[in-house]
């Protein structure tokens, strides 16, 4: 079985810019491709999980996102994503095909269980990282071990057990040193 980091995309990965789907205003953040780097050479797959309703709103076609994805690639250079995962639905949407409430839209933990089968991944072992609360839920019902990315995303704080993360971090840099960090500390000192 392999292990991954499942990240979210907008504000975690890069720059938010609602609804943005113009490869020239895609932005890493500061230390994502080192950060990237260390964890795929640990040994984790990379596979991004992003709620994209734009697509469900009519602002944009789900074939922009072929571009975003593209985008990425250049930007991460040597840094191979494994999976991009995307989910194109809302449940007040204006596209009648994508308005619906479905089981992909995080928090709910579709996408992550669909490439969680796609690619054999042990979501013992993996963790979600993400800028909100919602994606925290996605993966703590997925059954991985989460990180909030605290960056003043977050704006509604509604807590339960399942909206728990396992750590908070300030950046992507600090996720990958504080999972890298029990990694090890698992290797040692097993719980």
């Amino acid at each position: 079985m392999n292990k991954a980091i499942f990240i979210d995309k907008d504000g975690t990965l890069i720059h938010d810019v609602p609804y943005n789907v113009d490869p020239d205003r895609i932005v890493l953040y500061t230390g994502t491709i080192r950060a990237l780097a260390d964890l795929k050479e640990r040994g984790y797959l990379l596979i991004i999980i992003s709620n994209q309703a734009g697509v469900a709103h009519g602002y944009f076609e789900e074939r922009a996102l072929e571009a975003v994805k593209e985008r990425l690639g250049i930007l991460l250079g040597d840094v191979d994503i494994d999976g991009f995962y995307y989910c194109p639905h809302h449940p007040q949407g204006a596209i009648e095909c994508y308005t619906l409430n479905c089981d992909c839209r995080k928090p709910q933990p579709g996408m992550i269980l669909q490439a969680a089968q796609d690619f054999q991944v042990d979501l013992s072992q993996s963790w979600m990282i993400g800028d909100i609360l919602s994606d925290v839920e996605a993966g703590n019902r997925a059954g991985c071990k989460t990180i909030l990315i605290d960056n003043g995303n977050e704006t509604e704080w509604e807590m339960n057990s399942l909206r728990k993360p396992t750590f908070i971090a300030k950046d992507l840099v600090q996720a990958s040193q504080l999972i890298l960090e029990h990694a090890w500390q698992q290797r040692w000192y097993p719980i």
